[in-house]
């Protein structure tokens, strides 16, 4: 898939990923006692859409730039706040030229007692990530294979905290990877709140990649998907997903409300779909069942 992230900054995955982010932090903040974010696959951290490489593709304009064209609605403001208050931030004078990745925009939503640990392989990437944040007491950026972090780096000291794993798709088998790391990183640190992202396209094993998942035991597990078009004609992204573990009692209300309207302001054609489900949990969905937007 080459997800190349620089490339996609913006894009109608990151609109998703990055709103449950901002609400998942500003969870953790509801209590004094200090987090930890730890983000395995981080990129460079802020992103310039007047850049070559995000006018190359332009996808940024279908993806954040959709979402900003028009007022959002007072029953999803509240909802993207966090999220949006802080791109308004990165651009003071107005329009969309600054876009944070996810180590930046949690940053922007700490508070002094809370930190950040922001994994990339990438060397040049890491480069661009580690100058950012060159500096910051609060953020520690390591040069490494984010999925050893889900080892090595669990459970942060603090006792309470979120791991975002975000990985680029390039390899075969990384739905199983996903699945083993959840594993791997959950025995570890099993009061974490974990937050996993996966492509939605055109032969993707998802409902495999859903039931290795259920079959974990893990006791809630909360599941995302907004896909924005058709998949037919096509092998790139058309949709995104993520998996929740331990998420905020709020959330899945927060998701009815918020999906429906993505999927109304980013859909690309006539196909588009949004669900929230429960994949294990108290309120589990059957996957036949499910809801969609």
């Amino acid at each position: 898939m080459n997800y190349r992230h620089i490339y996609h900054a913006g894009n109608f995955a990151d609109v998703l990923k990055h709103a449950v982010l901002a609400r998942l932090v500003t969870y953790l903040k509801q209590k004094d006692k200090a987090f930890r974010v730890l983000d395995t696959h981080a990129g460079i951290g802020l992103y310039d859409l007047s850049g070559e490489e995000a006018q190359r593709t332009g996808e940024w304009r279908d993806g954040i730039g959709r979402l900003l064209a028009d007022p959002v609605p007072p029953a999803v403001a509240p909802i993207l706040a966090p999220y949006l208050e802080a791109i308004a931030a990165l651009n003071p004078e107005g329009g969309m030229t600054h876009y944070p990745g996810s180590p930046k925009l949690t940053r922007l939503l700490m508070r002094p007692q809370d930190r950040l640990s922001a994994m990339e392989l990438h060397p040049d990437d890491y480069e661009t990530l580690h100058r950012l944040f060159d500096g910051d007491y609060q953020s520690r950026i390591t040069e490494l294979d984010g999925w050893l972090a889900l080892g090595a780096h669990l459970p942060p000291k603090e006792k309470r905290g979120l791991v975002l794993v975000d990985p680029p798709f390039e390899e075969p088998g990384e739905y199983e990877r996903l699945e083993k790391g959840l594993a791997k990183a959950y025995r570890r640190f099993p009061g974490g709140t974990f937050c996993l992202w996966y492509p939605l396209k055109q032969g993707a094993p998802v409902a495999e990649f859903h039931e290795s998942l259920v079959a974990l035991n893990i006791p809630k597990m909360l599941c995302c998907e907004l896909t924005v078009k058709s998949d037919r004609g096509t092998t790139g992204l058309t949709g995104t997903g993520l998996i929740i573990v331990n998420p905020p009692f709020t959330l899945k209300g927060e998701l009815d409300v918020l999906l429906p309207f993505l999927k109304d302001r980013l859909k690309q054609d006539r196909f588009a779909s949004a669900r929230a489900i429960w994949l294990r949990g108290e309120e589990r969905d059957p996957p036949d069942d499910a809801d969609e937007a």
